[in-house]
């Protein structure tokens, strides 16, 4: 039907024109149009939406967001697809955990639904908030192209505003998962590329004048005596209040140009693992605005090798995490991220890394409240484009949407731009502008990667860590590598002057009545390599903290021996989050250990 419509224009352009995605990818959904959420109210649009899985782009082709509701009956041209109708999918969801038949998919899929509309305040702005669509993102409303964000893992907003209807209006979104050179992550990694919308998808309302973003944090000067606000508006804005009022905080702060800023002088309790302090922030413009935050303050920063947090020397007893669910996919909710926070505390972890991406913001909020620090990144894992300015772009935009996201979190205590990279001068550009703007975006963290060893000189010769507050460093000894004296070895060659923190180590440990009982992938083989990298760590003084990898087996499709089938199985838990590992109570009671020494020296 389409090849011959105006639609479409002809044949030829239909299905030979292979630059027919340049149109629609703008990237134009990023991060300066994201928007402060806190306090604000939404409308979900969860729930079901129409869907189909494309597999050679025919919908952009052919332009499937233009079709219009047609009588099946008397329709004379065939037709590829009718966007009023067909089968449904839940969202949020991934398309793998919906049907089988869309376990390995990968590429594009389109969901469309109606949406009902009514202006609530003369003059509102409307937002089309998505946490997260893993990977490209298009979306179309009333027939009409508006825009694209890419990026797995971070929220983005389309502005729908004076584009609604009073009424039905359609919604039309394209999401491709498909993996590819230039993206980030690119082609090759080592979890799962599960597709589709898979966090909350909701509409936000605004005043005409609005209160775009808030940043506030405890002035990083050693004294913990000065809060520091940082407020963006858009539209007419004269001023905004400030309010913590368990601090007898009260401030107007008048806006110029769309910003305004402050320094308050204050004693606030600070946050801490041990006391998760969190303090009722609101900020009112003039005109009728209002945004609201639980906001914790501390401090954290390096001295030589040691990291300190609110000026005293801590020890980051942590542990890897995916966002994976062997159910759900990367779905999560708060009981998920709750259970795994619970996990975490039972090994005595005062930190967790959340990796390789970004996670849904609730862990965040949720850290802050029962008192576990953070390590966050975003997926510039093993060798991208780094030459590549659209993969720069995107980068950099993902580590900047992920900052305004959660920069007023205490308990993310570190940004992280990268994860096991070769050192070469293009990705030592990359990075280096990438921490640059990440300093920028945000000046109250640590700025830290996961580098390589260099095996054959045994030293962390990684150019990178000259840029960063702290070097993680990712080491197998006892799985990949054999020799545990080696890290000694590597410790004296390298002799660092920032803090190093393990950011990755393990062993695999099948469960099940199929699994190993001795050597490599059994539950003991693990458990040793635990011990015996316990045993070692002490030796090693300038080690800060300790990563294992990784709380829970997840999915990775690289993975294909008899006893992984499809899974990474290096978690102190199985995937289905309830069996402890052997390995597991080797951790748990060698951090127990830690924490004792580290309150007998503090009570000192």
């Amino acid at each position: 039907m389409l090849e011959k419509s105006d639609i479409a224009e002809n044949a030829v352009e239909c299905l030979h024109n292979e630059a027919y995605d340049k149109p629609y990818n703008l990237q134009n959904l990023n991060h300066e149009g994201m928007l402060f959420m806190g306090g604000r109210k939404t409308e979900s649009l969860s729930g079901k939406w129409r869907f189909t899985l494309d597999l050679h782009d025919t919908g952009l082709r052919q332009r499937w967001f233009q079709i219009k509701p047609f009588n099946h009956e008397t329709c004379t041209n065939p037709y590829d697809y009718d966007p009023h109708s067909g089968e449904e999918i839940t969202v949020p969801s991934c398309w793998q955990m919906e049907r089988e038949k869309y376990f390995y998919f990968e590429g594009s899929a389109w969901y469309t639904r109606e949406l009902l509309y009514q202006p609530e305040q003369e003059g509102e702005n409307v937002f089309l908030r998505i946490g997260a669509a893993n990977y490209d993102c298009k979306i179309f409303l009333n027939y009409e192209y508006v825009g694209n964000h890419y990026g797995g893992s971070t929220p983005f907003f389309a502005d729908f505003t004076n584009k609604l209807k009073s009424g039905r209006n359609l919604v039309m979104i394209c999401v491709n998962n498909a993996r590819t050179e230039n993206r980030i992550p690119m082609r090759n990694n080592d979890w799962f590329n599960y597709g589709g919308i898979h966090r909350e998808i909701e509409l936000v309302r605004t005043p005409k004048n609005y209160i775009k973003d808030l940043f506030i944090y405890l002035e990083p000067n050693g004294q913990f005596n000065t809060i520091h606000a940082e407020v963006t508006t858009v539209g007419e804005t004269s001023s905004v209040d400030l309010a913590i009022e368990e601090l007898g905080i009260q401030q107007t702060l008048s806006v110029e140009d769309g910003f305004a800023s402050i320094d308050i002088a204050a004693s606030p309790e600070l946050w801490s693992p041990e006391t998760p302090k969190l303090y009722a922030v609101k900020v009112s413009a003039n005109d009728g605005d209002v945004v609201t935050d639980h906001v914790g303050f501390r401090e954290i920063r390096v001295d030589g090798t040691t990291i300190l947090l609110n000026g005293k020397s801590i020890y980051l007893r942590g542990i890897n995490c995916h966002e994976d669910d062997e159910k759900l996919g990367r779905i999560t909710n708060e009981y998920d991220i709750r259970r795994r926070f619970e996990h975490a505390k039972e090994l005595n972890c005062n930190y967790m890394r959340l990796a390789h991406y970004p996670h849904h913001e609730l862990a965040a909020q949720i850290a802050d409240e029962v008192g576990i620090m953070l390590w966050e990144e975003v997926p510039v894992y093993w060798s991208i484009a780094f030459h590549c300015d659209q993969t720069r772009r995107d980068g950099r935009n993902q580590m900047i949407e992920l900052i305004k996201r959660g920069r007023n979190r205490a308990s993310t205590i570190i940004w992280s731009v990268g994860n096991e990279n070769a050192d070469t001068d293009e990705r030592l550009e990359f990075m280096t502008g990438l921490v640059e703007a990440t300093r920028s975006a945000d000046p109250t963290r640590l700025v830290s990667a996961a580098c390589l060893v260099n095996h054959a000189k045994m030293k962390i010769e990684d150019r990178l860590a000259d840029h960063l507050d702290i070097i993680g460093l990712n080491e197998y000894y006892g799985w990949y590598e054999e020799n545990f004296h080696d890290l000694i070895l590597l410790g004296e060659n390298s002799a660092p002057t920032k803090p190093v923190v393990i950011s990755e180590t393990g062993a695999e440990g099948m469960l099940g009545a199929n699994a190993p009982k001795k050597g490599a992938f059994s539950e003991e083989y693990m458990a040793n390599v635990y011990r015996q990298q316990t045993e070692f760590l002490p030796n090693l003084d300038y080690v800060k903290g300790f990563t294992p990898w990784i709380l829970y087996d997840f999915r990775a499709e690289r993975r294909q021996n008899p006893y992984q089938n499809g899974y990474n199985c290096k978690g102190l838990i199985g995937s289905d989050k309830q069996t402890r590992k052997a390995a597991f109570f080797v951790l748990r009671d060698f951090y127990a250990k830690l924490a004792q020494e580290e309150n007998k020296a503090v009570s000192n």
